[in-house]
């Protein structure tokens, strides 16, 4: 983490980072991704939002929804790994039990939801253009999250590789991880802004990041896949987003 980007820390010792405001490039630069990757479009952050700097745990998860549906649960260090096997419409049960909470951090009242997809690819990318945020190399992939060529099979504790250079770990592997976007099938006639891309009528949404089983390709920054809100996969997880709504009078 770095020591001068603000940050909070819930009950169960999850940080969240500032995403502050910015711009940058959303879709693969390099020429080596799918063809849904592209268009490359230059994007607008205006709102600041704080992001977790991991994935949301099974205990976390577990301790507000009451039940843990994860594949993973061996070990005495299950709880720390990340939730898995939960649907979407799951999720927005999830959120909503947290948004039914008082939610004042940093003299700021706020609310909890997914990240949008051009969110979650401005904090996995943190400045770069590169294939992922530590280079091209995937030789390099090791070192910074969990594919199917390191993972043994299975999801890891969050946290356990290292971070990219604004603090977030777990962006390259580990699990899929949802957004709030609907599914489009590339980046043609994105509006530009860090808002979700919504279409009312579609059952499909955005995940990012690779996870334990894929290949490294699958990790890249610019990554994305689609996923029904009904199903339930052991590879397809969440991370956190706060939205700051107004201070505290």
């Amino acid at each position: 983490m770095q020591p001068s980007k603000p940050f909070f820390e819930d009950e169960f010792g999850g940080s969240y980072l500032l995403l502050e405001p910015g711009s940058f490039i959303i879709g693969d630069q390099n020429g080596s991704g799918h063809p849904n990757e592209q268009p490359c479009t230059e994007v607008i952050l205006s709102e600041p939002i704080f992001l977790g700097a991991r994935p949301v745990t099974q205990v976390q998860w577990a301790t507000r929804m009451g039940s843990n549906p994860s594949k993973f649960q061996d070990g005495w260090s299950a709880g720390l790994r990340p939730v898995e096997s939960i649907s979407f419409e799951e999720v927005e049960q999830f959120l909503e039990i947290l948004n039914s909470e008082p939610s004042t951090y940093l003299g700021m009242n706020g609310k909890w939801r997914l990240p949008s997809e051009a969110e979650w690819e401005y904090a996995a990318k943190a400045g770069t253009s590169t294939r992922w945020s530590f280079g091209n190399k995937d030789a390099e992939l090791d070192a910074h999250g969990w594919h199917a060529g390191n993972s043994g099979a299975t999801t890891r504790e969050v946290g356990s590789k290292k971070a990219n250079q604004w603090g977030f770990y777990d962006m390259h592997g580990m699990i899929h991880e949802m957004t709030e976007d609907h599914w489009n099938k590339n980046h043609s006639n994105h509006h530009c802004t860090q808002a979700a891309r919504k279409n009312s009528d579609s059952e499909f949404r955005v995940a990012k990041g690779g996870s334990w089983f894929t290949e490294s390709d699958s990790s890249r920054s610019s990554s994305r896949r689609k996923f029904s809100i009904h199903q339930r996969r052991d590879g397809i997880g969440i991370r956190l987003a706060w939205e700051p709504m107004e201070k505290v009078v």
